[in-house]
């Protein structure tokens, strides 16, 4: 590995920590990024999973230092969530480098626009087990799948399952969210390894950068011009490696 790929390694990481922990779309950035590296995508599929995994414990951590947990909850909304993410890793590692790499820049796309979309304002409440209904556990099934097999977007997802679906304040979605992504992501990098598609030297730098992203992320309270800022960023972001992808 030359120099500069360590460190594009751990400034992208740190990028995406940051990104992720905050909104979503951090993986658009840090997977095509081991693609461009050189690892084969099923390879990138599996390394970018060290860093998530790692930039989620990060997180979670300096969220309960913030006085911030919801471990009970969260861990009821990962049990659909842990299933989906291995059906989802076992259909990544069938399907070809070719039709993966037409999905993910499909997917990429489409986050892309959602990310465009303005939040609605909406009458948010704290969750209640109550309110966990046999729908929004399907839900967390089918993100689990999603989160598994690519990864890529899976913000958007918990955005409008969270947000939208249970109501949750915003600021409370991104500590639900970690939470759950850090258990999904356990059996999905296993399965990824079990399979020798990780490589550990590229994951480690990446998760280096990502970590303190996240890190970043949880101290800093970002006004709403500063989140606008870092939403165009990281589109512009987005659009370039798109670009890269189609015609590189």
């Amino acid at each position: 590995m030359m120099l500069w790929e360590a460190a594009a390694l751990v400034g992208i990481g740190i990028i995406a920590g940051f990104i992720n922990v905050l909104s979503a779309g951090g993986s658009m950035l840090a997977l095509p990024l081991l693609m461009f590296l050189g690892l084969p995508t099923q390879v990138a599929n599996g390394t970018n999973r060290v860093a998530i995994v790692l930039q989620s414990v990060s997180a979670i951590s300096n969220f309960r230092r913030a006085g911030a947990s919801h471990i009970g909850l969260s861990l009821r909304l990962s049990v659909p969530a842990v299933v989906g993410s291995l059906v989802g890793a076992w259909l990544a590692l069938q399907v070809s480098d070719a039709l993966f790499e037409a999905i993910l820049i499909a997917v990429m796309a489409a986050s892309a626009l959602v990310m465009l979309l303005p939040q609605p304002k909406l009458d948010t409440r704290p969750l209640t087990k109550e309110r966990l209904t046999p729908l929004i556990y399907l839900a967390m099934f089918v993100i689990g799948i999603y989160g598994g097999f690519i990864q890529v977007g899976v913000g958007v997802l918990f955005i409008i399952v969270l947000y939208r679906m249970l109501k949750i304040d915003l600021a409370q979605v991104n500590v639900f969210k970690v939470l759950i992504i850090l258990v999904y992501s356990l059996p999905a990098l296993a399965m990824f390894m079990w399979f020798d598609q990780v490589r550990w030297s590229y994951g480690l730098l990446l998760a280096v950068g990502s970590m303190t992203g996240a890190w970043l992320a949880v101290k800093v309270n970002m006004s709403p011009r500063g989140a606008m800022w870092i939403k165009y960023l990281t589109l512009a972001m987005i659009a370039a490696i798109l670009l890269r992808l189609l015609f590189g």
